[in-house]
This record gives structure tokens, sequence and C-alpha cells, in this order.
């Protein structure tokens, strides 16, 4: 179904592979005549030629990315704009997006969220920007149908920025780099790896788009195929799929953990941009004669099955056939990892949802950008005509990803299906992804085609004893299972005629809704602050040494940003530094706040003049002990503060606020295995925060939860760029290790040296 290359590859004119080996050299000289150089076709991809377009550095090697378009939605635009209003933004110098898709209900936190809303239109007038309200389309659906264009570069502030199957090379950070943008200051990244994906084939008849997803993501997630490298989509499969189909492989993408994405480009494409009358946004994009790859992808298509991602990852996939027919050993493994995930908080199962030797679900969802498109909801529709989901426990809720979307569903009759078989037709939103809507009941099992499936991402509370689940499905199957009212049933066990009608996109829609500037700003327009809009608190430059608490330390394998900051309830926070970072870790580890601010004391302490020793009692032994080995440490040159260690941190969502929040309550730094993101170390670097490595020593660290570490030097450290910086854990005596920083570009360490992006923005 899916074969890794162990090492590089070569494509020939786009339909021969070659993989990198002993019988390489002989293969492709007898193909071409010749064996061409490496280096020079690693520069025939598709996702160099678009990043060498976009490079402003003339250094291939260490990228300097301007983007042409920026987009937001609205739990991180009023932090972004906060920012870079600290900073001295005049004016949006390109165009930014600024949608309402997350916050959108308006129904929690009294004026919180229409607050938000009217902060960021009153911002799209003022700097010169472009407004999309609640209900109209979720970010990634409106950046599809207006700002996308072949050989484009898009940065949002949502890890799923993903419009690679449009031709635009997409990348999902967190705020800060928005900001950047926003300064005219530039993306530093090092010219990251391309990986092929060769497709061939067709899909099967039932088989969607989530279900490919799911397939490559189960392949590549946890030996890190992928990691920070932009995934290249070729192949004469390609041209086998829609250009919805495509779109919902690509937004899936992000689960990989990879980069970016981009997909060869072909006559569907411009017929895509034909439709919402952007025709001139189309060029053809291929892969030259000879390109290397840093890795191959080969995907059958035809092989694939109808996929289900169990809890509480997306990686963790199975056929549904798989599933079935060995449904009570794979619920066991989900008791297992559910162990760790969990922490053993609460008891869960699933083996209480099988009936009958079936497996019953209480919930489904099509929604969002995965699963709110066109084709999915009319093949859903189709499955589901003159049907019945029945009266029992299970429930049905579609959410078109844009209102056009949503018209042409009524034109064609496919909501009155859905509305005919019990389910619930909905408008635009994000929510059912990240715990805003249709939380099920406590141990309730809800299918999703939706793109995550993180522990308590539906939105139930761990530290209130609930928990409910959920498990990615494509909505072909998910409809297949409504149909048979809630047995789980993949779509290639039904008989189904499919109509596939053609999509006609209604621009008037957004034309009556959306207020656009087309690029003018108007400085005479007031901002408009709600309550909880609050500015960012002061913080400090790094001092010349550091005295650390580990308030929290986690041993899971994985550790998402959801559990760094949740999802779902915070959301109306977003706005509030302060406010939100009460949340920080309050699933995974409760006491982290009031550790992180007892040690936060002593810091604000040195800030006001004062003594730390008096702020917080038991520093007194601490110094004691650092000042027999280095006496001067103290006289107004310590910073005090907290960390956390956890085996590999910043899975999922881009949110700045999983490093932000930490920041806010005195946090100085991570110590990790590594990072699992980009993304999320890029967070910890724009908010101050040291990202510290520490080799692979997750069962014998040298340092326990609650003790305190110094770290002599660590400024003098991060301007003459060393890479391994001496620490020690601070008990009787100093025992010292070793902590490592990675690579940093100059501007990161004179960021981190500043103590934030805001303060660098200000030198």
């Amino acid at each position: 179904m899916i074969k890794l290359s162990e090492g590089g590859a070569w494509l020939l004119n786009g339909t021969q592979v070659v993989e990198d080996g002993k019988d390489a050299e002989a293969l492709l000289k007898s193909r071409l005549g010749y064996v061409p150089d490496k280096k020079e076709a690693a520069e025939h991809t598709i996702a160099y030629r678009i990043l060498e377009a976009h490079n402003t550095s003339g250094n291939m090697e260490k990228l300097k990315l301007k983007f042409d378009k920026l987009t937001s939605h609205d739990i991180t635009f009023v932090g972004i704009i906060q920012t870079a209003r600290a900073s001295g933004l005049e004016k949006f110098p390109i165009p930014y997006v600024l949608t309402n898709c997350h916050n959108s209900l308006c129904a929690v936190g009294g004026t919180i969220n229409e607050d938000d809303h009217m902060f960021g239109l009153s911002c799209a007038k003022r700097y010169g920007g472009i407004y999309v309200p609640p209900h109209q389309a979720v970010i990634h659906q409106f950046a599809r149908e207006m700002l996308a264009g072949c050989g484009k570069m898009i940065l949002g502030s949502d890890s799923h920025t993903r419009y690679g199957a449009l031709g635009t090379m997409a990348i999902g950070e967190g705020g800060g780099e928005l900001v950047k943008q926003l300064l005219c200051q530039t993306y530093d990244v090092n010219m990251p790896g391309v990986v092929g994906v060769y497709l061939t084939g067709a899909p099967a008849k039932g088989v969607g788009p989530q279900d490919v997803a799911l397939a490559i993501i189960g392949a590549v997630f946890a030996n890190g195929y992928v990691k920070n490298k932009v995934m290249e989509f070729v192949g004469p499969g390609v041209g086998s799929l829609s250009a919805d189909f495509r779109i919902g492989v690509d937004v899936m993408t992000t689960e990989t953990t990879c980069l970016s994405s981009i997909w060869r480009t072909d006559e569907k494409i411009e017929e895509y941009f034909d439709i919402h009358g952007r025709k001139e946004e189309y060029q053809e994009l291929n892969p030259g004669a000879v390109t290397y790859y840093d890795g191959m992808i080969t995907v059958d298509l035809g092989s694939i099955k109808p996929m289900i991602a169990m809890p509480f990852h997306p990686s963790n996939t199975y056929t549904i056939e798989e599933l079935k027919a060995n449904l009570m050993d794979i619920l066991e493994d989900c008791e297992k990892k559910a162990l760790v995930s969990l922490d053993g908080a609460v008891d869960f199962t699933l083996k209480d949802k099988v009936r009958g030797g079936q497996l019953y679900v209480d919930q489904g969802i099509i929604a969002g950008c995965a699963g709110g498109g066109f084709e999915n909801i009319c093949a859903a529709a189709d499955i589901l005509k003159g049907k019945s989901i029945g009266p029992d426990e299970f429930t049905l809720s579609v959410y078109p990803a844009s209102t056009p979307i949503y018209m042409e569903l009524v034109k064609n009759g496919s909501v009155a299906d859905l509305l005919g078989c019990g389910a619930v037709v909905k408008t635009a939103f994000c929510g059912p992804c990240f715990g805003a809507g249709d939380t099920p009941a406590n141990n309730g099992f809800s299918i999703r085609h939706s793109t995550r499936n993180f522990p308590n991402r539906e939105g139930s509370k761990l530290q209130s004893g609930q928990i409910a689940s959920v498990a990615l499905m494509d909505a072909r199957s998910i409809a297949a299972t409504a149909a048979n009212k809630g047995y789980l049933t993949g779509a290639d066990e039904i008989d189904v005629e499919y109509r596939g009608p053609k999509y006609f996109f209604d621009k008037t829609i957004y034309e009556n809704r959306v207020f656009d500037s087309r690029g003018v700003a108007d400085p005479s327009v007031e901002i408009k602050f709600g309550p909880n809009i609050k500015d960012w608190p002061a913080m400090s430059e790094l001092p010349e040494n550091l005295v650390l608490q580990v308030v929290s330390e986690i041993h899971d394998p994985v550790t998402t940003t959801d559990e760094l900051i949740p999802s779902g309830e915070t959301s109306s926070y977003r706005s509030n530094p302060l406010g939100l970072a009460e949340f920080t870790l309050s699933r995974k580890d409760p006491e982290y706040v009031g550790r992180a601010k007892a040690i936060q004391k002593a810091q604000k302490a040195v800030e006001a003049g004062s003594c730390p020793l008096e702020a917080v009692e038991e520093l007194k032994g601490v110094m004691a002990s650092i000042q027999a080995k280095y006496p001067e440490a103290g006289k107004g040159n310590v910073g005090f503060g907290s960390t956390i260690f956890a085996v590999k941190p910043g899975d999922g969502s881009a949110r700045e606020q999983a490093a932000s929040c930490q920041k806010v309550l005195g946090g100085w730094a991570n110590i990790a295995n590594e990072y699992a993101t980009k993304r999320y170390r890029s967070n910890l670097i724009n908010w101050g925060m040291l990202p510290f490595l520490i080799e692979d020593a997750d069962t014998d660290l040298p340092f326990q939860n609650l003790d305190y570490i110094f770290v002599p030097d660590i400024r003098r450290a991060v301007e003459k760029k060393q890479g391994e910086i001496k620490a020690y854990v601070v008990r009787d005596t100093l025992k010292e290790f070793t902590l490592k920083l990675g690579d940093l570009t100059d501007d990161e360490r004179s960021i981190i040296l500043k103590g934030c992006l805001i303060n660098y923005n200000r030198r």
C-alpha cells in the first residue's frame, strides 16, 4: 500500500522512480545515458523553485523568506496584532486575512468573543486587511477559495495552513513568525529536505481523501520520515484525483510533522481556479525531467482501504476491516495507550461499545478544513439519501467549510438529504476540531472527519473526571456508519451510486459580507478593545546567569500543544495573556501554575530591586550552594524562573500560547530530548525562552522535578554562539551536566537575549 525509500530517490520524467543504492548509477546511466549531479537534480523540485523565488538571503542553504499573504483566525489574530502594535506596526505590508471561525459561537465568557471580532474588524480597517465574519468560512477554506495561487507562499497562524494541492506552499506557524512578516522581517529556516510522494493508480470506490491521508500518516509519523521537510506530491496518480480530493489529503500532511507541502498541478487545478473566478492564479507546476528527492513515499492509491485512526493520535491507524477482524485486541491496545496519554487519571475503555460483536459509536461529525469540503459532503448525502440515522444515542452533525459550499449543497439537494436522515447541518465552524462544540457525553466515542483526535480535544475535561474520545475517519465511512445507525461500517461495505455533482462558486456571498480594504489603511480608525483584551506584560532581558526550578516533568513519548495549553474552553482567554496562563498544563500537570508562580516571585523581586531570597525562602540554601563555587553569582547578575522537561514537546497546533503562557508565568526555558515540530521551538524562541536539548536520557535525567538548576554565564554562551552549555543541578553541592541549544540564527539569538520578540523589535 505504502513504501518508503531507505535513502534518497530520483524521479525521471515524472514517471520513473530510481532509489539511491548500489544499482542506482547503473540504472540512471541505462535510462539517461549519464549519471546526473545529485545537488543539481535536487534543485529541480517544485519546492526548491518556489523557495528560491521567495528567498531574500541569496543563500539557498540559509533561507530568509518573505511570504505573499498571511492568514489568522480569531484565537490568534488579537495576540499577533497586539505584539506587532507594541513593535511599531503602522500598516499591513501584504494581504492579511482575519477569519472568525474558532470563537464563532460567542457563547462562552460573555462579550469576550465578539469583542475580539470587533477588534479584528477595526484592525482590518486601520491597517488595511481583510475581515471574514463568523460563520462565513473556516480559515483554510477561505484561503483556498480566495488567496491561494500557484507558485505563491502563504504563512498562517494555524498548523493546518496547507494549500499545496493548489500549487501554494503554505506554512503554519506561531504568531511571532507572522509578526515578523508584518514588520517586514523574514522567516528564517535552513533549506528543508524535500520528500517525494509518488502516487500511482486511483482510489477504489468508497475511499476518500482522509483514508489516503491516514494511511500516509500511519506510515511516516513515528519514524519521523518527513519531520520538518516538504512533502512534494508527484506521479501519475495525482491526475486521478479531483481538486477537492487532493485538498483533503493535503490538509492532513500537518499530522506527519512536515514543514509544508506542494503538489504538481494540472487542468483540474486550473478548473478549480476558473470556478472560483481566479484563473490568472493558475500555472502548471511539475518537477524537472531529472529530480532528486531526499526520500520517496510510494503510494498505490488503488490498494488503500477505508481507514480509522483510533484514540489518541492521527497516526494510530488501522483499516476498518482490520479493526473489525481484531476488535478486542485493538481496543485493548487503545486502553494501554490511554494509560500513557491520560496518566491513569480516569478509567478508559471502548470495550463497552462492543454490541453483538460490532463497535457502536455515539457520534459522527463531518467538519472543518478537512471534512467540510463540497465533495465529501455530497458523497455523505448520497449514502444517507432516504436512510435514517435512528433515534438512539448516535447523532450526526455536518459543517460545510464555507457559506458558498453550504449554498451549493442547498441548491443541489444535499442538505435536504442530510436533514431528512436525521443529521444536523450547521454553519462553517472549527469547534469540533478543538473542543468548542459537539462534546460527546462522558465515555462517549465520536468518529470525525476532522484533523485531530488528541486526548480531550473533543472537549471533555480530564480534571473533572470526564473522558470521551475521537477516532478519525473519512466522511464516506462516517455516513456509512450513520446509515447503519451507529455501528461501525466502512464505505466499501455499502452499495451506493455517487452523483458527483459539479460545483458552482457564488462569489457574491463574500462580496456581500467580507470587509476587504484592498490594502488601503485608514489610520483614523480607532481600534476597539473589549475588557478582556490585555497587553503583554513587560519581560526582562536574559540575565547573565540563571537559576531555574524544574516545575513539571513529562515523560510521555510526545507532548502535544493541547496538553501544554488546552484548547476548547480556554479559547476565550487567548486575548488575555495573564488570564490564559492560568490554564497552562492544567490537564497534564495541575500543580504547574502554582509552582511556576512561586519561583516567579524571585524574578519579580529582582525586577523591583528587592531581594529575591526574601521573596522565596528556599533560595537561600540554593544560592549558598551556588556561591560556594561561583562566589560572584547573586550580585545583581542572576535571573530566576521555571523550566519544564518533556521528552518531545510541541506536536500539534501552531498556537504560540503553548510557549507564551510559560513565559508569562516566569518560564525561561524548556528542556527536551527533541522538539516535535519547528513551530513549537520557534514559539519558545520568539518568547525569549531557551530551547535546551539534553541527550536522550529520559529515564536517567540528572535532575528531578522541583530540583533547581544553575546555568552560569548563559548570556555570554548565547552571545558567543556556544553549542554546549554547562549547567548544574543544585543540591548540597553542584552536580554538572550538559545542555545544548541546537542551531540558532543570529536574529533568534538576539530575540532570546532581549527577552522576547517584542523587546527585540523595540531595540
